[in-house]
């Protein structure tokens, strides 16, 4: 068995859904010597949050957009936790609806993610700043 594990820092992004699927291979390009496994990835932020999602259709990440700020509005007055600004406590409710891991398995070197597939940064933050992800891969 053998186990990669590298942190990565990706570059601050606009509020929106973001395709990283890129940005996470290029940090452990150790997948490559795997046969067989599972490559984890985590985001370290409680307001931004990952998803697997249609890689090809960038219209499918503005509907993404559009619905969780229709399901998870802003500026609920019963919202307590406001300290950051009225994108704040939305932004947590929406990373805890998305989560903050993937899990993808490993086959012949590759991420085995579907045709249409993609690594998606769900960041929930007007300005949520630069966002902390470790990537984690094991098999043999």
């Amino acid at each position: 068995m053998k186990i990669y594990q590298q942190s990565l820092l990706l570059n601050e992004r606009r509020r929106g859904f973001h395709l990283i699927t890129t940005e996470v291979i290029q940090a452990l390009p150790q997948i490559s010597e795997l046969k067989t496994g599972i490559c984890q990835v985590f985001i370290q932020h409680t307001s931004a949050s990952l998803t697997i999602n249609e890689n090809a259709d960038p219209t499918v990440r503005k509907d993404f957009e559009m619905y969780f700020n229709k399901t998870v509005p802003e500026n609920d007055p019963d919202y307590l936790h406001d300290d950051e600004g009225s994108d704040d406590m939305p932004a947590h409710l929406k990373a805890a609806l998305l989560g903050s891991s993937v899990t993808i398995p490993i086959r012949n070197g590759r991420l085995v993610l579907g045709t249409w597939q993609g690594i998606y940064l769900c960041e929930h933050r007007n300005h949520g700043g630069g966002r902390g992800l470790v990537v984690t891969a094991w098999g043999e």
